[in-house]
């Protein structure tokens, strides 16, 4: 009787044992992949600044990449910029071949220098003026040549409408891309665009801005190096 007793009790700490050290292994495994996945995140996040520090300044727009807080201001020999909104997307869309990443969404008031001043008299008279922003990188995974656009329409909550040819940057995302081919590079639209001057819009203009709450983008269709669409468009809704 003593012997099987002692061969129970045997049983019930070796069962005892393992089910610690299965507990443990739990836990490690637990912690080894929050480790895990909170490095991917640091790695993606690192990857994220390389590509905007990379970033070579606009030739026509004020370099606004130090602006990370509302009211910030930053100028240079362009103009003076002023962060009014900001968001940090970090997002990835597929459309078709095409890997689209949109890294950030950003509402800035520009004054621009007088020597550009005629630069933006295409698209505005007003002298100083809100545009919205995206930085975005592309990829094209697929070894053909593709043809895509980033943003081929662009609407806002307060019911403007843009298109491509309205982009202030011109950083020649639009177009042709290799196979395995990048770009990364800002776009950006001017809000309220008026026909006078700022000083007879100022304060409706600033009202209409304040508003922006969405930006929607529609991408263009993918097509091959035939011009056969491959790929549909694909509607991006971004909040601040």
């Amino acid at each position: 009787m003593r012997q099987t007793l002692s061969i129970l009790f045997l049983t019930m700490m070796l069962a005892g044992c393992s089910s610690n050290a299965g507990s443990e292994n739990n836990e490690k495994n637990t912690e080894n992949n929050e480790k895990t996945v909170e490095a991917k995140q640091q790695k993606a996040s690192g990857q994220t600044d390389n590509k905007m520090n990379e970033y070579q300044p606009n030739s026509q727009v004020t370099d606004d990449r130090s602006l990370q807080k509302v009211n910030q201001t930053f100028a240079d020999d362009k103009g003076e910029a002023t962060l009014k909104e900001m968001k940090n997307v970090n997002k990835t869309y597929e459309v078709g071949p095409i890997e689209l990443t949109v890294r950030e969404m950003k509402l800035i008031h520009l004054r621009p220098d007088y020597s550009m001043i005629d630069y933006f008299h295409v698209l505005t008279h007003d002298e100083e003026f809100d545009f919205v922003k995206v930085f975005v990188e592309i990829k094209n995974k697929s070894s053909e040549k593709v043809n895509f656009a980033p943003i081929a329409l662009l609407k806002t909550n307060t019911g403007e409408t843009f298109d491509w040819k309205k982009d202030i940057y011109l950083e020649e995302l639009n177009g042709e891309m290799e196979g395995g081919a990048t770009k990364s590079g800002n776009l950006g639209f001017i809000l309220n665009a008026a026909g006078g001057h700022v000083h007879n819009r100022q304060a409706e203009d600033h009202q209409k801005t304040k508003d922006i709450k969405w930006i929607e983008m529609t991408t263009s269709d993918v097509f091959d190096k035939t011009h056969k669409k491959i790929s549909d468009s694909q509607k991006i809704k971004i909040e601040f």
